[in-house]
């Protein structure tokens, strides 16, 4: 088993997650469309792949398609085409349709050079015809075919810097949902995954119904037992000497067993018994490593990723109200009820709509997991999440309960 800090994994790379895996391949075989959710870095990128390479080798066909830098709904025709292009089996059954979309001979034309002949025939006039063909052709092919859309709301997120950005995105996901209705029985199913959460967005633009024929699947954190099963299997296979009790003080600084945060904090380790000329980890390391790694520098970049993804779910208003709610939470233990308050009042002289804009963004909060309610308010689930953000804030950001009306907002997002 390799360490992987950023990229997904399958195969042998591939840890538990039995359960998950059942349910999906359970739902999938049955020709259900899933929507598959969770809080970033939790794995949903490796689960959908690993599903997608245990079907394969029980005859499936398993296109895999990600959006995030798709502009347009063109675009994610193209990429489902250039999936569908790089299985040779399914390339002959769309051969005399796709060819004619690019005038070549499928079998002569390389996967870029595909994917921009196929780009070039779409426009806002025939998207919708020949994606809805694509999407037939799969749903009739003789063996069952699996398709994954990753990072759709991103895309969908872009979509909607375009004029006329909400429209846009209406037309697609009913383009989208009209297409699959048209093709129930056939042999396609869908999954759709992303690292920003797509219920929230299609509430907030009034379309929720756009989405209700994508079954959810939530991902969840891995257990204290599985946490530090993976630590454990990461160490055997390093050949690394571990000190008992070092998975369990792993887990107990991390707060929650999300995947990449334990895959890393074993690599920190590792590097650190290396640097020092040791071969074996203690309990003393871990601690320590916590403090100068995964807070430190080299673990900030893992901070501007959760950043750079509020940027993505969120406007520009609603991201500077998360920053003040997540330095609030990290600095102050949580967001009470009366640092909300205060908020909606500081938030009162600049912008409309603010208790609905504060609730909207607290469920973007809560549905990406970095935050859960509690008595006390909203908590970060993960401690290591609350640690890297109040080491960023403890001493720019005021308390908003102390902070005087009309003080200048947004400090805290700087």
């Amino acid at each position: 088993m390799r360490v992987s800090t950023g990229r997904w994994v399958s195969g042998a790379d591939f840890f538990d997650r039995e359960p998950e895996l059942r349910l999906l391949e359970n739902l999938v075989r049955e020709h259900n469309h899933l929507l598959l959710t969770g809080q970033r870095r939790m794995g949903k990128t490796s689960l959908a792949r690993e599903l997608g390479r245990r079907l394969e080798a029980d005859g499936w066909v398993f296109l895999f398609a990600d959006v995030e830098g798709a502009d347009d709904a063109e675009d994610v025709i193209a990429d489902i085409a250039r999936a569908a292009h790089s299985v040779r089996s399914l390339r002959d059954r769309l051969g005399e349709r796709v060819g004619r979309w690019v005038g070549e001979n499928l079998d002569e034309i390389g996967v870029g050079d595909f994917k921009v002949g196929i780009r070039a025939e779409l426009n806002a006039g025939t998207w919708k015809r020949h994606g809805r063909d694509l999407l037939r052709d799969c749903a009739r092919y003789e063996r069952p075919v699996l398709l994954v859309l990753d990072e759709l709301p991103i895309f969908l997120k872009r979509m909607l810097r375009h004029s006329n950005g909400r429209d846009r995105v209406d037309v697609f996901l009913g383009w989208l949902r009209g297409a699959l209705q048209e093709i129930e029985g056939g042999s396609l199913s869908l999954i759709v995954s992303g690292s920003i959460g797509l219920e929230p967005l299609v509430r907030r633009l009034g379309i929720p119904d756009r989405i209700n024929h994508l079954y959810p699947v939530r991902l969840g954190a891995w257990n204290r037992e599985t946490s530090v099963q993976c630590f454990d299997r990461l160490a055997e296979s390093q050949s690394v000497s571990v000190e008992p009790g070092v998975a369990e003080a792993v887990y107990d600084e991390l707060g929650l067993g999300i995947p990449h945060h334990v895959q890393s904090f074993f690599a920190r380790l590792r590097d650190f018994a290396i640097m020092r000329g040791r071969d074996r980890l203690t309990v003393q390391d871990v601690p320590e490593v916590y403090r100068s790694a995964l807070l430190g520098p080299a673990g900030q970049k893992d901070l501007v990723h959760y950043e750079t993804r509020l940027k993505d779910a969120l406007d520009d208003q609603s991201y500077s109200v998360a920053m003040e709610i997540l330095a609030e939470a990290a600095t102050a233990g949580a967001f009470t009820p009366k640092a909300h308050r205060r908020l909606e009042q500081l938030y009162a002289a600049v912008t409309e709509n603010v208790p609905e804009r504060i609730a909207d963004t607290l469920e973007v909060l809560m549905h990406d997991g970095y935050l859960e309610q509690t008595a006390a308010g909203h908590r970060f689930c993960s401690r290591l999440l609350r640690d890297w953000w109040a080491s960023r804030f403890r001493t720019s950001h005021e308390p908003l309960e102390h902070r005087p009306l009309g003080k200048q907002l947004g400090g805290s997002a700087e």
